[in-house]
């Protein structure tokens, strides 16, 4: 509870995540926002002005831009939530495992994730697409495949530093079995850290996914999702600059929304953060209010 509070007192950060639940909702039950089906063609409406039936116009086959838009919520940020949480799953079973017992257990683990993080994402995603075929699910299977290694990594420098903690140290030697101290002792000092590099993480993964639906790589046709629906607007893009914008303004803003919850989360999960920020606070209004009693000494 002092750790929600503490989110909620930044207001950037409540903002963020107000944002990121009300996106959430939307894209879990588009029916109940999208005013119109997000396929229907309607040519006699092709490439419309905003209007009160239409809010935000209409595409080059008539389709409701802002029904197109509600609608790629799922493959543009809940298809990609899904695919961090796996990706995280994987990493952090294996980063414990490596972080906890060490030795051959975990450098076997590390040159695993060494191999993995030797390729780069895009050239490995593109290769994985190229063998499993274009599709949203095949690029969600790379990240997955090629993301894990990484989580695995930070995750294990977590578990390694936390395991030397003399509580940690304390248990071993009381004959506490292994996983009764990971569970007990290790999953919620750590919980934090994956909490923030997660959230820190699903910024990138947003605009990957886009990238990959922008060149036709991720879902296709009729559906909706946000890359695929700039990618669909750059023809018009200097006669009807507007059809690229809302696109691209919902992926600035849950983006956005995501890095500054992450900073949000890391203050408010660390306790150094959080007593350097109150320091500084504090400093803060001790200097203007000796400033406001120069000012009214003069």
């Amino acid at each position: 509870m002092k750790r929600l509070k503490n989110i909620s007192e930044d207001k950037i950060g409540s903002l963020s995540l107000i944002v990121i639940a009300a996106t959430l909702i939307v894209g879990l039950f588009p029916s109940f926002f999208a005013p119109h089906d997000p396929n229907e063609v309607k040519m006699s409406v092709r490439y419309a002005s905003s209007s009160w039936e239409y809010l935000l116009g209409n595409d080059h086959l008539g389709r409701c831009i802002l029904s197109r838009l509600i609608y790629g919520i799922r493959p543009s940020v809940l298809w990609v939530l899904a695919a961090l949480a796996i990706s995280i799953g994987i990493g952090a079973l294996l980063g414990f495992i490596a972080g906890y017992f060490r030795g051959k257990v975990d450098a076997f683990i590390m040159r695993i994730c060494d191999i993995m993080l030797s390729f780069p994402l895009y050239v490995m995603t593109l290769a994985i697409v190229g063998i499993l075929g274009v599709g949203l699910e095949n690029i969600m299977i790379a990240f997955v495949v090629m993301k894990w290694a990484w989580f695995a990594r930070v995750i294990r420098t977590s578990v390694m530093q936390y395991s030397e903690l003399n509580y940690v140290k304390f248990s071993k030697a009381s004959g506490i079995s292994n996983a009764k101290i990971i569970y007990k002792h290790m999953i919620p000092v750590t919980f934090a850290d994956i909490t923030v590099i997660s959230s820190s993480a699903i910024g990138s993964m947003i605009l990957q996914i886009s990238g990959f639906s922008f060149l036709g790589l991720g879902i296709q046709a009729p559906d909706a999702e946000w890359g695929m629906m700039l990618n669909e607007a750059r023809e018009v893009m200097f006669t009807r600059p507007e059809l690229m914008l809302a696109p691209g303004i919902a992926i600035i803003i849950i983006v956005s929304a995501f890095n500054f919850l992450s900073d949000a989360l890391q203050v408010a999960l660390d306790p150094q953060l959080m007593t350097s920020n109150a320091k500084h606070q504090e400093k803060r209004i001790v200097t203007k209010n000796r400033l406001r009693e120069k000012e009214v000494a003069d």
